[in-house]
């Protein structure tokens, strides 16, 4: 099989874009469907193809590739391409859809023929531009040559989970990282609020833990969009945030297990949504630590 494919995206927002650029840097025939066609429309400057509907892009399709807002939005648009999908076609399925769509999602792949691949990503918008996630993947290890080179134009890293999409082996991980992700954007944020309000230089804080085991560089890398004021263009939205923050607390609900952390990143991320910074990054959760938006 040649290593040149016809890859079709489905939803070209912050990742998805980034992903089909990479695809079209790599040589593969890359169509584009997007519901707001506005995003999409950069990528044919490209070497993008802009489809009008789903089906119109996955027709004739090698492997499908979704990356969506969330599992609802993926079966949606997947139902809409539904007439044009070929049996054995693969569907890399990397929206964070969480664990109660997964099953739906499968489910549909299996009525329409397709090779389904639970395929989130790790990363933001750096490194997707960069070609440089981390893609966690699980499915059948036949057919697999046709969805690795989709893999590695958008990641630098594969990490296989297993044999069968459907057990949501790659998404389960992936709720694990995102939960680590989300307590350390929101302690970062909360210590910043607290610098503020008892007049510390953050710079003091960053100095005593320098070089330590408390030290990360994620700490200086979300703390430094919200002290430079580069919250946009976002590398992760907050409302995005906290949408994967809710399927992570429901996701622990749902196996026994109580996730106060999760469920306090969720409310912080959902009340800096409400102020107005839905759009910003995900470190812009440091305003919900205040009523107002702080003057610097």
């Amino acid at each position: 099989m040649t290593d040149k494919l016809t890859v079709s995206v489905l939803g070209t927002g912050i990742m998805g874009a980034a992903m089909a650029r990479n695809l079209a840097r790599a040589g593969h025939t890359v169509r584009v469907w997007n519901r707001t066609r506005a995003k999409a429309e950069p990528l044919a400057a490209e070497g993008a193809h802009l489809a009008e509907t789903p089906a119109q892009a996955v027709r004739d399709a090698d492997v499908v590739l979704t990356m969506l807002y969330d599992g609802p939005a993926a079966l949606d648009t997947m139902r809409e391409a539904a007439p044009a999908l070929r049996p054995g076609t693969a569907w890399v399925q990397s929206t964070t859809a969480g664990l109660e769509s997964l099953g739906t999602l499968a489910a549909f792949a299996r009525e329409h023929g397709l090779v389904f691949y639970d395929a989130p990503v790790l990363g933001t918008r750096q490194p997707a531009e960069a070609g440089q996630l981390t893609v966690l993947a699980a499915g059948p290890a036949e057919g697999r040559d046709r969805v690795t080179p989709v893999f590695d134009a958008v990641g630098a890293r594969t990490v296989w989970t297993g044999d069968d999409g459907a057990t949501g082996a790659a998404t389960r991980l992936k709720l694990v990282a995102n939960s680590w992700v989300l307590a350390a954007t929101a302690a970062a944020g909360e210590a910043l609020a607290l610098a503020e309000a008892l007049d510390v230089d953050p710079h003091g804080f960053f100095d005593l833990i320098a070089g330590g085991p408390l030290d990360m560089g994620y700490l200086r890398a979300k703390s430094d969009l919200v002290l430079g004021d580069r919250l946009t263009p976002p590398q992760f939205a907050v409302s995005t945030a906290a949408k994967d923050a809710r399927l992570i607390v429901r996701a622990g609900a749902e196996n026994g297990v109580r996730l106060d952390v999760a469920e306090a990143a969720a409310a912080r991320l959902e009340r800096a949504a409400a102020q107005g910074h839905g759009d910003e990054d995900m470190a812009a959760a440091y305003f919900a630590s205040f009523d107002d938006k702080p003057h610097s």
